[in-house]
């Protein structure tokens, strides 16, 4: 396979944590790769360690075993290169939109461009995501939808290689939650990221991914199976609702989910 091919490449990797009562495996031998301008999803039941491999690929934590590349190079911890995006927007309450943006810019750009330059980067994220209007506001002035949106221009402002959103879409209402995805799809298309993304929902997955990932149930939860969704692009949620490979790929992953890793609810 080419290095394009595995532009992130994810090579044997597992996680135990120390806990109270004792070490907790998260994740055994994963092997994934990644091509460039691929968008993969992680999908499984609550426990299975996406947000844990997640982490893993934006250096926020090491692995216990195994090791994990970006373009050839062995992720070691943070870098711009690889931009996270929370469930939680994660906004500095006290600064308006512009502002924090402007921060992230400034970390990734400052030490070689002027403030005049820093400024339009920051302008053209906003505007990425259609919030020019909302420049000025702070985060309690302004929607859920609209704070993640803040926080999606934020992690394109550093022109990241890797796009990694964590269940970024999963506090919002549907109709938010809709008109969101379907910018997503047209923002990955105009800067051709490359994007992992953790979800629970079917549809989200087969709707934005070229690769869905499905993990076994956790404890020691490992990638159950590699799913390639083959639909065409540019993708239209409206044509794609009574698209025959649109249904079979949902039923793929729900027979996965709900028939071969059927979850039972432990009782404390």
């Amino acid at each position: 396979m080419s290095n394009e091919a595995k532009y992130i490449d994810i090579q044997n990797v597992g996680q135990t944590f120390k806990t109270k009562k004792g070490l907790f495996p998260a994740l055994r031998e994963i092997n994934l790769s990644v091509a460039k301008g691929e968008f993969v999803a992680l999908i499984g039941h609550s426990g299975c360690g996406k947000s844990t491999l997640l982490n893993l690929i934006a250096g926020l934590t090491t692995p216990t075993s195994g090791v994990l590349l970006c373009a050839d190079r062995e992720i070691a911890g943070p870098g711009p290169e690889r931009a996270v995006v929370f469930q939680n927007h994660s906004l500095l309450p006290w600064l308006t939109c512009f502002e924090n943006v402007y921060l992230a810019v400034e970390r990734v750009f400052a030490a070689t461009e002027s403030k005049a330059q820093l400024k339009k980067r920051t302008e053209d994220a906003l505007a990425l995501v259609g919030l020019t209007a909302a420049a000025q506001k702070r985060p309690g002035e302004i929607s859920g939808g609209m704070k993640q949106r803040v926080g999606i221009a934020r992690a394109l402002s550093m022109e990241p290689k890797v796009l990694l959103m964590d269940e970024p879409f999963g506090a919002l209402d549907a109709l938010t939650r809709a008109k969101l995805q379907d910018e997503l799809l047209d923002i990955v298309a105009r800067t051709r990221s490359t994007v992992v993304m953790v979800t629970h929902d079917v549809d989200e997955a087969v709707l934005l991914s070229d690769k869905i990932v499905m993990m076994t149930n956790g404890p020691a939860a490992t990638i159950g199976e590699v799913l390639s969704v083959d639909l065409p692009r540019p993708r239209k949620r409206v044509a794609l609702a009574d698209d025959a490979e649109y249904q079979r790929y949902r039923k793929a992953v729900i027979d996965f989910l709900y028939t071969r890793q059927a979850h039972v609810e432990k009782v404390a």
